[in-house]
């Protein structure tokens, strides 16, 4: 038995993963049977939102454990991070802390947060880890590129080269590596693998790719607000996708889901193995940064306030000795920034007084069936200027205001999960509430959102959040 016999703790995160694009939240064709054991052996939110859909900001929440009004950033900006982290408050604490995959986009990059070791693969990077390891092993194959894909478009194809050298498997094979040979069994370890699927390039292997080609697939939902843009591109944020073309893209992304799932079958077996042999107790969070809209409602790619976009998976299981009931599901809206207060709790370490993250652990003891009443979600321009907005949500209802346009939708996620119905003008009470709750939840904003008694439109909106 170690001397520090604190549990090891395995974050495991991809990139752009829907929420509903679980087989255990219900999904009807994508196959996801080793993150569904997590939740059925664990816990499984289904209200789970980043407060700020696109990767910088939103992984900036989930390291923080604050919501962009208090970590200072809005939108998908460089703008530095300061202050201390979730992997920076484990290693002081005697953690051993590692990141293996998809850095955490933040600025300056080359800045540790608290991370020990860092090995990248951020699959559209050229110069990282994986990138070295695709020019030496696929010499003139164009690496990525040499699939003819956007890293951002909705166009799909198979995996060109040895199904080894994908960005999803690479980055298992080096977290298996790390563990068997660079683990420091002396101390608890805190785990990081991070990947870029589903997020685009759409290039799962070829066996992935076929078998959604062949099974029928969920059309998108289309509000009956929603209008169609005049064109799109292969790298738009508006969509109109119909045929093959909607049928590959969800091909492809569902294609990449179901082969990180495959692939994260014998690393988690590698790291229970490790741990059991340690004598330690350990906890598991899988979690993504945003989703992907695919096509629903025109749209695709992130930044919006529909699901499609905000909401995430976000699945926890812990070993026996911590005492975490089995078998438990949450419609409560949590967040990114829980996933902080989550394992310093788990692990004893006292977390920083300033967050606004909650620990999740007293849900599943049952010691409450909330952490907060109402969860607010934000992004500042990023495709266009009608794109901003500010959002609420308590798990049922969801009310919207888009700053730059003065525009509002209200959503009963219950009645209509695929919010096709906006009940902004027919609700009018409830459009009243939930525009009053806004109202108050902006009133301290510098931006000028409200003059306490009405939303009125700034006089900018730039996504870096002045600090008092």
């Amino acid at each position: 038995m170690p001397v520090d016999d604190r549990p090891n703790l395995l974050l495991i995160m991809d990139d752009q993963h829907r929420g509903d694009s679980l087989s255990i939240a219900g999904h009807p064709a994508v196959l996801t049977p080793n993150l569904d054991a997590l939740g059925f052996q664990g816990a499984h939110f289904r209200r789970a939102y980043t407060t700020c859909p696109s990767c910088i900001p939103s992984r900036r929440g989930l390291l923080t454990g604050k919501h962009p009004v208090h970590n200072g950033l809005g939108g998908f900006l460089e703008h530095p991070l300061e202050g201390l982290t979730l992997p920076h408050v484990l290693r002081e604490s005697g953690y051993q802390t590692a990141l293996v995959g998809r850095h955490m986009h933040q600025f300056p990059p080359t800045k540790r947060y608290g991370y020990e070791t860092m090995r990248y693969a951020s699959t559209y990077e050229t110069q990282d880890q994986y990138g070295e390891c695709l020019r030496e092993q696929a010499s003139g194959s164009g690496g990525i590129h040499g699939a003819g894909l956007s890293c951002n478009g909705w166009t799909a194809r198979p995996w060109p080269l040895a199904e080894h050298l994908h960005p999803t498997a690479w980055i298992v094979e080096q977290g298996k590596q790390f563990l068997a040979h660079e683990r420091d069994e002396s101390c608890p370890l805190f785990f990081t693998l991070s990947f870029y699927a589903p997020h685009p390039p759409l290039f799962p292997p070829a066996f992935y790719l076929d078998r959604y080609l062949r099974l029928p697939l969920p059309e998108p939902y289309l509000g009956n607000w929603a209008t169609p843009p005049p064109y799109h591109l292969v790298d738009s944020a508006r969509v109109n996708l119909t045929g093959e073309a909607l049928h590959a893209a969800r091909a492809g992304y569902y294609g990449l889901i179901n082969h990180l799932d495959d692939q994260l079958y014998w690393f988690l077996q590698n790291f229970w193995a490790m741990t059991s042999r340690e004598g330690r107790e350990w906890l598991v969070i899988f979690t993504s940064d945003h989703g992907e809209m695919l096509g629903d409602h025109y749209y695709f790619r992130k930044c919006e306030p529909y699901e499609g976009s905000t909401h995430v998976p976000l699945l926890l299981q812990g070993s026996q000795g911590l005492g975490l009931a089995p078998g438990y599901s949450s419609e409560t809206p949590v967040c990114l920034e829980d996933i902080m207060p989550t394992f310093l709790e788990a692990v004893g370490v006292p977390a920083p007084e300033d967050l606004d993250g909650r620990s999740l652990l007293p849900l599943m003891r049952g010691e409450c069936d909330r952490v907060r009443e109402v969860l607010h979600s934000e992004h500042s321009p990023c495709y266009s200027q009608e794109q901003a907005f500010h959002a609420l949500t308590d798990g049922r209802w969801k009310y919207i205001w888009r700053p730059l346009t003065g525009e509002e939708q209200l959503f009963d996620l219950v009645a209509d999960p695929g919010e096709c119905h906006d009940l902004s003008r027919t609700e009018t009470d409830a459009t009243v509430h939930w525009r009053r709750r806004l109202i108050e939840q902006l009133r301290s904003r510098p931006e000028g959102f409200t003059d306490g008694e009405r939303l009125v439109q700034p006089e900018s909106y730039s996504g870096i959040i002045p600090q008092r």
